[in-house]
């Protein structure tokens, strides 16, 4: 029996500066892994640039050439080892005595109280600080009195599984500080309580915002407009193709689709979701703004897809992941105006990774304040989402 071992995953840096880092991870297999390791890898802020999966079913080889977004935190490179290893089988001692693993026991929720002055781009720079440390946000209360300051409820948990620590608290609070400085007020934590259950569900949408936000199917006309691409030849080149004529036991998946931050997660997590195992994948370079991608996969019981249905089940879903991520829209609420941003909840309770992050920074780049923000989860009769509500400052003026 094979012991587990830090060689299950090798992080190495690009020969010349600038050059990407490349990530293996070589450990048995379990469906959905592909998943589990690129939703790590786009949680400490890296692009994937190009990937090769390979796997007999029972043990997987994963290369991924990974660089830094520009806009995020410093990367730690062990810390971002230790998370990949968490993932893989290979590295949890339930694995080889086939007990459950540890993983599946839920972090505790830990209330970040802050209070301050508020000014433009003070709730991306809280945002930023967590990320750095780990700490992912799990919901959100922001709240702006009258005369300008700000009460920030943050509930988060640990991805270190520190924050018991004193230690831990006292570096999060000091790392706070020295980024705010004197606008900071004060910063404590503590263990979340009953106040975190009243905040599972978002408010209520009203009845045309929800049908809006969560519709399933979208027209050609709502694509274009709200996919992550203006330019409408890239959308119609944009294709998902099932062929099963080129593996005797695998059915071959071909994805050619505008590219977008967290463009391979997508679709990986809809595969995962989908029970669907990939045997052999190739992730290929942005090519003239487009991403391609071949993936030899199977069923659950080890079957090609040959069910029309489900081909076309399938090919939907990816369709409207891939270009349609994230649902943004803009409503006025009153006087007010009011920014909503949803993403699919994965089956196993997990969000996607770092969208308060890019919201909050986009707001803070336009120069447009937040005068209230909440996180929640909303059931639609398919699916979870989580929710993201901002009300935006009522001086604010864009286009």
């Amino acid at each position: 029996m094979a012991l587990p071992s830090d060689d299950a995953v090798v992080i190495q840096k690009g020969k010349v500066p600038g050059d990407p880092y490349v990530i293996t991870v070589n450990c048995p297999d379990k469906t959905g892994l592909g998943c589990d390791i690129c939703r790590t890898i786009l949680d400490f802020g890296l692009c994937i640039c190009k990937g090769d999966i390979t796997t007999d079913g029972r043990w997987c080889y994963i290369v991924l050439w990974v660089i830094p977004h520009a806009r995020s935190p410093a990367v730690r490179w062990p810390n971002l080892k230790e998370r990949l290893l968490s993932v893989c089988p290979s590295c949890s001692v339930s694995f080889y005595l086939n007990q459950p693993s540890s993983h599946s026991t839920p972090s505790p929720v830990y209330l970040l109280k802050y209070c301050g002055l508020d000014r433009k781009g003070v709730l991306h720079d809280v945002t930023q600080v967590l990320c750095y440390l780990e700490l992912t946000i799990q919901r959100v209360k922001v709240t702006t009195t009258p005369d300008g300051r700000i009460l920030d409820l943050f509930f988060i948990t640990d991805n270190l599984e520190l924050l018991h620590k004193k230690e831990r608290q006292d570096e999060t609070c000091a790392q706070l500080q020295a980024v705010l400085g004197e606008s900071c007020f004060s910063c404590e934590l503590q263990l979340a309580g009953s106040e975190y259950d009243n905040l599972q569900s978002i408010s209520s949408l009203s009845p045309a915002v929800a049908e809006e936000l969560f519709r399933y199917v979208l027209s050609d006309k709502e694509i274009r407009a709200q996919a992550l691409s203006s330019d409408v030849t890239k959308l119609k080149k944009s294709s998902v193709i099932v062929d099963n004529s080129l593996s005797p036991a695998h059915t071959l998946l071909q994805i050619n689709c505008v590219d977008h931050k967290g463009f391979l997660y997508d679709i990986l997590r809809t595969l995962k979701d989908y029970g669907i195992q990939i045997s052999f994948g190739r992730f290929s370079l942005v090519n003239n703004g487009h991403r391609e991608l071949d993936l030899f996969i199977r069923q659950k019981d080890g079957k090609k897809i040959l069910d029309p249905e489900k081909q076309e089940s399938l090919c939907s879903r990816l369709k409207v992941e891939m270009l349609h991520p994230l649902r943004v829209i803009i409503t006025n609420r009153g006087p007010d105006t009011e920014l909503l941003v949803a993403n699919p909840v994965e089956l196993s309770g997990k969000g996607r990774p770092r969208v308060f992050y890019d919201v909050t920074h986009a707001l803070k780049t336009l120069g447009i304040c937040i005068f209230l923000a909440e996180i929640g989860r909303h059931l639609t009769a398919d699916r979870e989402w989580e929710v993201y509500r901002f009300l935006l400052d009522e001086n604010c003026r864009f286009q």
